[in-house]
C-alpha cells in the first residue's frame, strides 16, 4: 500500500492508466541492482529513485574523479576522491527518503555476482567494458534474471532488454541474452572504451533515461520493452533505429561464471610481469636505465605522463619496433594497464623478454606516487 505521502508524491505517475496505484506499489516492492554508478548508472539512479522503486542495489568500486564530473550527475566537485556507491546512496537519499539505497563498494565479478544478483528483481547493466557484460549476462542466465542493457560511444548509444521472459503470454519463452547478439567479444583494441574515445557528456544521460524507462516498463508490465531488438541512437545525426535480433539455440547452456578477463582478452593483465608504481618510482630516482613507453593515445599523453617516455599509441606498436629496446629493462604502460599488457604479449611474440608493465597503469601511479598529476 502506499502512504498517503507516496500518494502524493507520485500523483503524477500514478494518474497514467498505464502505471497506476497498482503500478507503483509495483515499483515501491521492486528490488533493482543497478551494477555501475558512473556515466548511464548515474541518470538510471536518479530516475529509478525518483519514481519510487523500493530497493536500489549500486555496485561501483570506483571513487570519483574529477573527469567524471562532465557526464556524472550524481556527483559534485566535493565528491571528487570519495566512493561513487557511498556518495549515490546518499544523494538518492536526499532525493527520495521512501527508497532504500543499498551500496556495494567493490566492483561485480565471479565471486560475489550470484549472492548479490539473486537479492534482486532484475538487473541494470551500466557497465562500460565487455568482461562486465559479458558477466552480468551469464549471472542472470543463471539466476533467471531479465537486465537492462546500455552502452555509449562517443556520440552513439546502444538499449536493450535481454533474459526477458514474458509471462503474461500463455506460452512463456524467454527472450535473447547479451550472447545471442554478441556471441564472442571483440578483439583487443577493436572498439576502445570512452577512456579512449571519449564521449559526450550528455550521451549517457539521453542513453540512461532510456534504460531507467525499460525498468519502469518491465517492473509495472506497462508498454512494450526492448527485448530481442536493440535501440541504436546517434546524437549528431539526431536519428533512431532498430535491429532485430533472435535467440539462440545454445543461449541458455551457461553452467557456471568463468574468467572472463581472460575470455575477453586472452588472458589476464596479472599474467604478464608487472611493477608497480613505487618500486618503478625507486628504481628511477636510482638512476637505473629503465625506459618507459606510454602505449596510449596522443591526448591522453598530453593530460600526463610520465618524464622522458616515449608515446608510441597501442596500434602503432607493430610499425615501429625499432623504437623499443631488447638489452635493458623496459615499462609499458597504458590508462589502467591493459593495453600495455596486450602490447607486451604481443611484444613477447616476437622475443621480447625485457617488458614489465606498470601495474594499474599511470592512473595507478597518480594516485600512489605523485598526487599532483593530472587524472582522468
Amino acid at each position: 500500500m502506499l502512504t498517503p505521502d507516496e500518494q502524493r508524491r507520485y500523483q503524477r505517475q500514478t494518474v497514467l492508466p498505464e502505471i497506476g496505484t497498482q503500478g507503483q506499489e509495483k515499483l515501491k516492492n521492486a528490488r533493482v541492482l543497478v551494477v555501475g554508478a558512473g556515466g548511464l548508472g548515474c541518470p538510471v539512479l536518479l530516475y529509478l529513485a525518483a519514481a519510487g522503486v523500493g530497493t536500489l542495489g549500486i555496485v561501483d568500486g570506483d571513487a570519483v574523479s574529477e573527469s567524471n564530473l562532465h557526464r556524472q550527475i550524481l556527483y559534485g566537485t566535493a565528491d571528487v576522491g570519495y566512493s561513487k556507491a557511498a556518495v549515490a546512496t546518499r544523494r538518492l537519499g536526499e532525493l527520495n527518503p521512501f527508497v532504500r539505497a543499498v551500496p556495494y563498494a567493490h566492483h561485480l565479478d565471479r565471486t560475489n555476482a550470484l549472492d548479490i544478483g539473486r537479492q534482486y528483481d532484475l538487473v541494470v547493466d551500466c557497465t562500460d567494458n565487455f568482461a562486465a557484460r559479458y558477466l552480468v549476462n551469464d549471472t542472470c542466465v543463471l539466476l533467471d534474471k531479465p537486465f537492462v542493457y546500455a552502452a555509449i560511444h562517443r556520440f552513439e548509444g546502444h538499449v536493450s532488454v535481454f533474459n526477458y521472459t514474458d509471462r503474461r503470454q500463455t506460452i512463456a519463452t524467454p527472450g535473447p541474452t547479451y550472447r545471442c547478439l554478441f556471441p564472442e567479444p571483440p578483439g583487443p583494441g577493436q572498439i576502445p572504451n570512452c577512456e579512449q574515445a571519449g564521449v559526450v557528456g550528455v550521451l549517457p544521460g539521453i542513453v540512461g533515461i532510456y534504460q531507467a524507462n525499460e525498468v519502469i516498463k518491465l517492473i509495472t508490465g506497462a508498454g512494450r520493452g526492448l527485448s530481442g531488438e536493440l535501440l541504436i541512437l546517434d546524437l549528431l545525426a539526431m536519428t533512431t533505429r532498430k535491429i532485430r535480433f533472435r535467440r539462440r539455440a545454445e543461449a541458455g547452456e551457461i553452467t557456471a561464471l568463468i574468467d572472463y578477463e581472460a575470455f575477453c582478452h586472452g588472458f589476464r593483465a596479472d599474467q604478464v610481469k608487472a611493477i608497480d608504481g613505487r618500486a618503478l618510482h625507486q628504481k628511477l630516482a636510482a638512476g637505473e636505465a629503465v625506459v618507459l613507453v606510454d602505449v596510449r593515445e596522443p591526448y591522453e599523453y598530453d593530460i600526463c605522463h610520465l618524464e622522458g617516455a616515449i608515446l608510441i599509441p597501442m596500434d602503432r606498436v607493430g610499425e615501429r619496433p625499432d623504437r623499443i629496446p631488447v638489452d635493458r629493462p623496459v615499462v609499458v604502460y597504458c590508462h589502467h594497464g591493459m593495453r600495455s599488457a596486450h602490447v607486451i604479449r604481443e611484444l613477447q611474440q616476437k622475443g621480447y623478454t625485457n617488458l614489465l608493465n606498470l601495474s594499474g597503469g599511470i592512473d595507478a601511479w597518480a594516485r600512489a606516487v605523485d598526487r599532483a598529476m593530472a587524472v582522468y
